[in-house]
């Protein structure tokens, strides 16, 4: 399972301490980790977020043109193997599907000599938080209430208050209306990374994996309403493979690198780099999606972190989720493919 899940052996407090987010009066992983235990309970062996998921495989087949700004062994001609799994954001395992909950694409692209890519991907056109920091803030503040089982107003109030970029880019959120599921949706990388080509120039980029047909699932999903978006996922692949154009967007001169919160401008130069396409999907098993770590500083020589605060805080929470639930006994989840092993 260590070898599956990757780079988890790597010093947890190194990398927060290297991100510049780890202080003694400020958060810890284990901080971060207890944070979604306490929002959405303790779930052992899930995913501390997006702990409700399905995993996935399928093939990524390169144009080529992204070599034009990654010297990257995925982005020479080709095809490589990917082991995916989309997941809805969250701590709870067996919550409802709802159309508005984010979405995730978690990818790991298998590359020659051993190397990986690893990406985690949300159905998100901006990330709502541009620091760590604000990220825990924000969990706590959004944390239902018994009483209503929504958010108390006055404590996001006074968060967005302290926070005006989550509350300018929680606008530009509102504003994009999502897709009807997850074959049809548009994932973002959302933060910014340094490209080096084989010339040695640099670029910084982003990436969004955007689909290539919108396939109808079928009318009648197997399953129970509460697995409605998984479950059409489910019949729409099973009813042919499902692909997604991986599309580079180049930084302008001025673009902003360090904060997520902050979209480019829709003119930027893009790179299509090539093709996504899942084949199958499966029940989260030993071996599969499941204990794999999608954290996002699993990067291949010619993609390195760019000034963004946020994938080095990710890839220490990563690590500590993954330490510990790979330790704790697991039920079973709650999407299950038929036919497939659980």
């Amino acid at each position: 399972m260590a070898a599956v899940g990757g780079v988890v052996a790597v010093g947890v407090g190194g990398l927060a301490d290297a991100a510049g987010w780890l202080r003694p009066d400020a958060l810890t992983p284990d901080r971060f980790a207890d944070r979604f235990e306490q929002i959405a309970g303790r779930h052992e062996g899930f995913r501390r977020n997006h702990a409700k998921g399905l995993a996935a495989t399928g093939t990524f087949t390169s144009t080529g043109a992204g070599a034009q700004v990654s010297k990257a062994a995925v982005f020479k001609s080709g095809t490589v193997p990917v082991v995916g799994r989309f997941s809805l954001s969250g701590g709870l395992p067996d919550q409802p599907d709802k159309p508005d909950t984010v979405r995730g694409l978690g990818l790991m692209f298998g590359l020659p000599d051993g190397e990986q890519w690893r990406v985690a991907m949300v159905n998100l056109p901006v990330f709502p938080d541009s620091t760590p920091r604000g990220f825990f803030e924000r969990m706590l503040a959004s944390r239902p209430v018994p009483e209503t089982g929504k958010p108390d107003p006055q404590a996001m109030a006074a968060f967005l208050a302290d926070h005006p970029e989550t509350a300018a880019a929680m606008k530009i959120i509102k504003q994009a209306t999502p897709s009807a599921g997850f074959a049809d949706s548009t994932y973002r990388g959302l933060n910014a990374f340094r490209a080096t080509n084989a010339q040695g120039e640099k670029t910084a980029i982003r990436w969004a994996a955007v689909p290539v047909i919108s396939q109808q699932p079928a009318e009648r999903p197997h399953g129970n309403d509460r697995d409605v978006l998984f479950d059409a996922l489910i019949d729409t692949i099973a009813a042919g493979p499902v692909s997604w154009k991986l599309v580079l967007t180049l930084a302008g001169p001025t673009d902003p690198t360090h904060d997520a919160t902050l979209p480019w401008p829709a003119n930027r130069a893009t790179i299509e780099a090539g093709t996504i396409t899942i084949d199958a999907v499966h029940t989260e098993a030993p071996g599969n999606a499941r204990d794999i770590n999608f954290d996002p500083l699993v990067l291949p020589d010619g993609l390195a972190p760019s000034d963004d605060p946020l994938p080095s805080a990710r890839s220490a929470v990563y690590a500590r989720s993954f330490n510990r639930r790979a330790r704790e006994p697991k039920s079973p989840s709650a999407v299950v493919v038929p036919g497939g092993a659980q």
